[in-house]
């Protein structure tokens, strides 16, 4: 089993960077859990999910909000209830609803992605408006747009908030609704100096992950007005997602909602410092100007190696990465990875580049 960078054991721990959602409940987390007071959720009893679910749509200035066991249930929830079946979601081709979440929208909530391929993951209106389908009945109609923020596989990218609003006023000009996978909403938040009430104002719903860069065990949250809340807390039933006495996660995610996002910022250093070291290596391409967040994808075509390859040569080393292509690597900073973390991943890609261009030299 390997422990985080931070452990007692740092010379030999592991540095693990394929994502931020391998971060551990922080001590104060722990408390929280083991002293939270609980009731059974199902018949709306638990205080403590009761707090966070108000917690949460006060600060994203919302009527309402529900506790979900994962951020992919969030957005299937969400396109379930804006949708009916036979009816299409327009996304980024690599969004996270289109890529990650098991064709859910399809299998379960009836409707067909309509997806858009872009260079750095922002969807623009115009791009937008070319997939809107003609009124008729000759093809399946337009049912939601669907935003993902910061976007996951174009390496953590941000929308500006103006895009973003352009994108919500014409959608709702033609009465179509609008959800934002904001997963890492709270990076985009921290990196943009915008509250995220500012950044999500005119989405009709919003999912966002406690159990991400805000540190918590498990959990997601929907937030929305008081009927669109109603409507998704009826599917979280029916898909399995209600549960007892879940106060005891519930109290974590209150500490990830009110502490975590004051330290988001030291993620976000540690992977400009993570990019600007491995740009410096030979066979790494990567521009550090575009990290912007907390993830950093870099292309090692140059190495003579796959990603799979140069993942599991740093596996070797304790350093823990993931693939995202054939030759793309993806790194995500997180507040279980130090700066040291991040200095032993530089080295030991180095390491693994030098030896690599000795043998096919």
């Amino acid at each position: 089993m390997y422990e985080s960078s931070k452990d007692a054991n740092s010379v030999t721990a592991a540095v693990d960077l394929r994502s931020d959602t391998v971060t551990r409940p922080t001590p104060a987390m722990r408390r929280a859990m083991a002293e939270a007071e609980v009731g059974d959720d199902v018949y709306g009893e638990d205080p403590t999910v009761n707090k966070l679910q108000q917690r949460a749509a006060a600060i994203f200035g919302r009527e309402a909000a529900l506790f979900v066991p994962s951020g992919s249930m969030g957005n299937l929830l969400a396109i379930k209830t804006w949708t009916r079946p036979g009816l299409e979601v327009i996304c980024e081709q690599r969004a996270h609803v289109n890529q990650y979440e098991l064709a859910s929208m399809s299998a379960v909530a009836g409707c067909m992605p309509r997806p858009i391929a872009t260079q750095d993951g922002i969807l623009t209106w115009t791009m937008i408006e070319s997939m809107l389908r003609p009124k008729g009945y000759h093809y399946s109609q337009t049912g939601l747009v669907t935003v993902e923020n910061t976007h996951n596989m174009a390496g953590g990218t941000i929308y500006p908030l103006e895009l973003a609003e352009e994108i919500c006023d014409r959608a709702h000009e033609l009465k179509l609704p609008l959800h934002l996978d904001g997963a890492r909403i709270f990076n985009a938040s921290v990196a943009l100096g915008k509250s995220v009430k500012d950044l999500t104002r005119k989405f009709d719903s919003i999912m966002f992950c406690l159990s991400k860069g805000l540190g918590a065990p498990v959990g997601s949250m929907l937030v929305g007005s008081r009927d669109f809340i109603d409507k998704a807390h009826i599917y979280r039933k029916m898909l399995g997602g209600g549960m007892r006495q879940v106060g005891v996660l519930a109290a974590a995610g209150l500490i990830a909602l009110e502490e975590s996002p004051k330290t988001l910022h030291r993620d976000h250093e540690n992977a400009r410092h993570l990019a600007e070291g491995l740009s410096k290596i030979p066979g790494i391409a990567l521009d550090p100007k575009n990290v912007v967040t907390n993830i950093v994808i870099f292309a090692v075509r140059g190495t003579g190696k796959t990603a799979a390859e140069i993942s599991a040569e740093l596996g070797k080393r304790k350093i823990l990465a993931g693939a995202t292509d054939k030759y793309s690597v993806r790194m995500v900073t997180h507040c279980d990875v130090d700066r040291a973390g991040i200095d032993r991943a530089i080295a030991a890609l180095e390491e693994i580049c030098k030896a690599s261009h000795r043998t096919h030299a």
